[in-house]
């Protein structure tokens, strides 16, 4: 674990395919936490951020592809076609960072973490996962959220050879057994539903963390 980071009372490592929902589903996960009133301390002086954060793997990878590369982070950082030009060519990039050093994005990813509350919203490999199990075994919880091909092509994916079949992509389709599966699809339950047991243990967790 980063010494800029402190030890956290859980960690929620959610993955899942492209346009799968993973980013909305954490944001709200995020989003119910700010709203909730039930704990120990008042919200007027201690902001819901303190609470949860949100731990974005492809933050540090982007930034350091872009730095190395000579390219535009802001739109790197965004849903835009500039990033899908070079996502391919990123992903190569990013896969032999990780040959090298397999916690190296998660480590800088986590720098400065204080939250009691980490939400990592985009694992995609089993050495992501396992970085956090193995830094975090009593903590670390793993979510997987799925969307029908269907749903995932109304929001805009369409499948690219180098992309969908690379391990960024399938390297959690095997192997791992979830602590919750998140199905994001219209015809499928609620999203208040499904997320009910995790943000009770969100809270529980909060909670310790304020009487500690």
């Amino acid at each position: 674990m980063s010494a800029d980071a402190s030890e956290p009372r859980l960690v929620l490592v959610f993955s899942g395919k492209r346009k799968s929902g993973k980013d909305y589903v954490t944001d709200r996960i995020q989003e119910r936490l700010v709203l909730y009133s039930g704990f120990p301390w008042s919200f007027s002086s201690r902001l819901g951020a303190d609470v949860c954060c949100i731990v974005r793997l492809s933050g540090p990878l982007k930034e350091q592809y872009a730095q190395d590369h000579g390219l535009d982070l802001d739109q790197l950082l965004g849903p835009g076609p500039y990033k899908e030009h070079y996502r391919a060519d990123m992903i190569r990039w990013g896969e032999d960072r990780r040959c090298q050093d397999p916690g190296f994005f998660c480590r800088l990813a986590t720098k400065g973490a204080l939250q009691p509350v980490w939400v990592v919203s985009d694992a995609r490999r089993q050495s992501d996962l396992q970085w956090f199990q193995r830094e975090f075994p009593g903590q670390t919880r793993s979510v997987r959220v799925t969307s029908s091909d269907e749903t995932r092509r109304q929001r805009g994916w369409s499948f690219t050879t180098g992309v969908d079949d690379a391990e960024s992509e399938c390297g959690l389709d095997n192997g791992v057994e979830f602590d919750w599966i998140i199905t994001n699809d219209v015809d499928a339950p609620s999203l208040e539903e499904q997320l009910q047991p995790i943000l009770k243990l969100a809270k529980e967790s909060a909670d310790q963390s304020s009487v500690s």
